[in-house]
């Protein structure tokens, strides 16, 4: 399949972002190819090609298998809001030169929403590189081999593993771990986050013990698709807006809306992904 992509956009920043969310195992990143399995177990090959600017996706299926385009395109933000995100935020002098440096940059979502969410569990108060050892271990432990890949392991396999096990594979903390295996066993019990109402499901992950705020708002951005979430708590934002507290990101961060999720993306990618 090849998969237009309006208007365009920096190739560089999603490439890195790419390869730098890569779980081992079950994904690979190299020159802009990125390989991973979408839901059914079907093996995906993405890809973005070498220039500054992407103005197309190629898209492989392995034999047999069917991926609707509208995932991929979903999955990419091919279709967000970015040129009415990039017109409010040019009207901030601190977003504005980073608007002009990355025109067109999308706010990568999440292709199971099941997936992203124990995967931000995975990562919280931890760097990128942890959460991505963390998911490697997990993928090797309690993944389904697939032809060259494996798939991320189901929620039903994580719930029924308990706890003490899921601590055992990863070597996370126990107290993540009990997250872990507590989201796990409300997505096996039938919360799908792909197609849950955003304020409900909002609501029974903060239910959970060790979820709070970020991850909340991490799972807005990427899986509910919630272009105006925002993480004030977090780290790299923070220093991004000169070491300010998560209260002063937050006030700071109010004229950006309905787009503090671009806002976000940009101050990521000039922080972390340029």
């Amino acid at each position: 399949m090849r998969l237009p992509v309006p208007d365009g956009l920096p190739a560089a920043p999603l490439r890195r972002w790419l390869a730098a969310h890569a779980v081992p195992g079950a994904e690979t990143h190299v020159d802009g190819v990125h390989r991973r399995v979408f839901p059914g177990g079907v093996e995906v090959t993405v890809d973005l090609g070498t220039a500054d600017r992407c103005t197309e996706v190629v898209v492989e299926v392995e034999p047999g298998g069917e991926v609707d385009p509208a995932a991929v395109r979903r999955w990419l933000d091919l279709d967000g809001h970015h040129r009415a995100a990039e017109r409010h935020l040019a009207a901030d002098p601190l977003l504005a030169p980073l608007v002009a440096a990355h025109p067109g940059l999308r706010v990568p979502r999440a292709v199971s929403g099941a997936e992203t969410a124990l995967l931000t569990v995975l990562g919280q108060q931890v760097s990128l590189g942890a959460a991505r050892t963390f998911a490697g271990r997990l993928v090797a432990a309690h993944g389904r081999p697939l032809r060259s890949l494996t798939a991320f392991p189901e929620p039903a396999a994580l719930a029924a593993a308990g706890p003490d096990a899921l601590r055992a594979v990863t070597g996370v903390t126990g107290a993540r771990a009990r997250t872990l295996h507590a989201l796990a066993s409300l997505l096996a019990d039938g919360l799908d986050l792909d197609t849950a109402d955003p304020a409900t499901a909002r609501a029974q992950l903060l239910a959970l013990p060790g979820i709070g705020p970020w991850t909340v708002d991490y799972v807005a951005l990427r899986v509910f698709g919630d272009s105006d979430a925002f993480l004030p708590s977090d780290l790299v934002l923070r220093r991004a807006l000169g070491r300010v507290t998560a209260r002063e990101a937050a006030a700071r961060a109010e004229a950006w809306r309905p787009w503090r999720g671009y806002a976000l993306l940009h101050l990521w990618t000039a922080e972390v992904f340029t």
